[in-house]
C-alpha cells in the first residue's frame, strides 16, 4: 500500500507528516531521505513480512520447549536415608547424593520420632551424621525433610534400634600402630564376636586400637573424640560377654584400675554365695544338734593349798570332796551340809601371782594316798544313789535335786563333775 504525505517540520529527531485529512504523524527523521524540507510530499510503502513472522514464531516455539525440558520435566528427588551402624548408645545414619535437578537447595534437617532433631551442615557434602547419647535396645524413627525452590521433599522413615549391651556387632575398630601378630589375632578376635575392622577411621569407628600414640590416624581419632585403647580391651569383650568399659585400657591407664566384667562378678557372686550356703548349712547342722544343759560351773583340777589354822580350803581334789558328802550322808543327819565349791573367781585369784611376781608354792599330794580314798568315795557314792532312787527314801524337795542330778549326771566319771546328793 503506497501512502502520500507532506512534511510540515522537520527536526533533528523527528519529523511532522501531515495526511490528506490533516493528521499528524510523528516519523523518525533517520528514515527519510537526506533532502527532505518543509513542504515535501513522501510516498510510504507499507507490506506484510510472512517470512519474518514465520521465523519469530519458530524460534519462541523453541525457547518455550527448551525452558519445559530443564525446568518442567526434572523435579527434585526426595532423599533416601538408610542405617549404617548401630551402637549400645549411638547411631550412624548415611544418605544418597541430594539430587536437586535445576532447583536451588534451601534446607535439609533431620526429625527423630517426629520432632527435629537439627538441621545437616553443608548438605550437598555432608552425606552421613552420628546421634549419640541414646538409650540402650530402644527403638527410633528418623527421616529427611529436604526443602527446595521447587518445593520440600520427604524421606521414608527409618525404624532403627539401639544393641544390647550382649551385642558387640556395633563394633568398629580402626587399628593403629600394632605388630602383625597382634593385629592378626586382633582381627579374629573381632570376627568371634561380630565386629568389624576398617583401614581409616571414619564417622561409624567406635574404637581405636593401638600400642603406641602416634600417627596421622591417631591424631584424627583424637580430633573426633573416639576412644584409643589397648588390643586387651577387645579380648575383655570378648571374656565378659559384654561391653567393657574404656577407662582401664587407655594407652596410659594403670591395669589395676580394670573393674570386674559381668563374668568376673558373677563368678564372684556366685563364690560368695556358696560360702554363705556352706555357712548357714553349717549353723543349721549345729542348731539342729540337741542341747545339752549347761553344766554347772567347774572347779579347775588344781592341787590343794596349805590352809591356814582356822581358815578355809580353797581347794581340795574331787575324791576328797565325794567322801566327805557320803560320810555327811550317812553319819548323823544333823550335821551341817558341806560348804559350796569355792567360786571360779577365787580359784582363779589362787592362781595369781604375788606381789613379788612368784606364784605361791602348794604341796602336790601323792597319787598313791588319793587313789584307794577315791575308788572308796565312787562305790559309797554310787550305794548312796542306788537307795535315794527307792520311793520311801525319797525326800520332799527330791524335784530340785533331781533336776540338778539329771543335769549333771550325764557326764562321764573322773572328769570333775560334783554330784549333788540331797541330804
Amino acid at each position: 500500500m503506497l501512502v502520500s504525505l507532506t512534511v510540515g517540520k522537520v527536526d533533528a529527531g523527528v519529523a511532522v507528516l501531515l495526511t490528506q485529512d490533516n493528521r499528524l504523524i510523528e516519523f523518525p527523521s533517520v528514515l527519510l531521505p537526506n533532502n527532505i524540507s518543509s513542504g515535501s510530499i513522501v510516498d510510504i510503502t507499507v507490506s506484510r513480512n510472512h517470512a519474518a513472522e514465520a521465523a519469530s514464531a519458530t524460534a519462541f516455539q523453541s525457547l518455550q520447549k527448551r525452558i519445559l525440558n530443564t525446568y518442567g520435566v526434572k523435579a527434585p528427588s526426595p532423599p533416601i536415608l538408610r542405617l549404617r551402624n548401630a551402637t549400645q548408645t549411638s547411631l550412624v545414619l548415611e544418605w544418597d547424593p541430594i539430587d536437586l535437578a535445576t532447583a536451588s537447595l534451601k534446607s535439609l534437617s533431620l526429625y527423630r520420632n517426629g520432632s527435629k532433631a537439627g538441621s545437616i551442615p553443608r548438605p550437598l557434602e555432608t552425606r552421613s551424621t552420628k546421634i549419640s547419647g541414646l538409650a540402650i535396645h530402644s527403638e527410633y524413627s528418623f527421616h529427611l525433610v529436604l526443602r527446595t525452590t521447587a518445593g520440600t521433599y520427604q524421606s521414608e522413615k527409618l525404624t532403627c534400634r539401639t544393641h544390647k549391651m550382649t551385642d558387640l556387632s556395633g563394633i568398629t575398630v580402626t587399628t593403629g600402630v600394632l605388630d602383625p601378630q597382634q593385629k592378626e589375632a586382633l582381627g579374629a578376635a573381632l570376627d568371634r564376636i561380630g565386629g568389624k575392622m576398617i583401614d581409616s577411621v571414619r564417622i561409624d569407628t567406635t574404637h581405636f586400637v593401638c600400642t603406641e600414640g602416634r600417627g596421622a590416624q591417631w591424631e584424627k581419632a583424637v580430633e573426633m573424640n573416639i576412644p584409643v585403647v589397648v588390643p586387651e580391651w577387645v579380648d575383655a569383650c570378648e571374656t565378659e560377654g559384654t561391653i567393657a568399659g574404656v577407662r582401664g585400657y587407655y594407652l596410659n591407664a594403670d591395669p589395676k584400675a580394670r573393674q570386674l566384667g559381668v563374668i568376673h562378678g558373677s563368678s564372684h557372686q556366685r563364690t560368695t554365695s556358696t560360702l554363705s550356703t556352706a555357712t548357714s548349712a553349717n549353723q543349721g547342722r549345729l542348731s539342729a544338734q540337741p542341747q545339752r544343759s549347761p553344766a554347772p560351773e567347774q572347779v579347775p583340777e588344781e592341787p590343794p593349798l596349805t590352809p591356814f589354822p582356822g581358815g578355809e580350803m580353797s581347794g581340795q581334789p574331787q575324791a576328797q570332796t565325794q567322801t566327805q558328802e557320803v560320810e555327811s550322808q550317812d553319819g548323823e543327819d544333823d550335821l551341817p551340809p558341806p560348804p559350796p565349791p569355792p567360786p571360779k573367781d577365787e580359784a582363779e585369784d589362787s592362781n595369781e601371782p604375788t606381789q613379788n611376781g612368784e606364784a605361791e608354792a602348794a604341796p602336790i599330794p601323792e597319787a598313791k594316798d588319793e587313789e584307794p580314798e577315791a575308788e572308796a568315795a565312787e562305790e559309797n557314792h554310787e550305794e548312796t544313789e542306788k537307795e535315794n532312787t527307792l520311793p520311801q527314801n525319797r525326800p520332799e524337795d527330791d524335784s530340785e535335786s533331781a533336776n540338778l542330778g539329771g543335769a549333771k549326771g550325764k557326764g562321764k566319771e573322773g572328769e570333775g563333775d560334783f554330784n549333788e546328793v540331797p541330804l
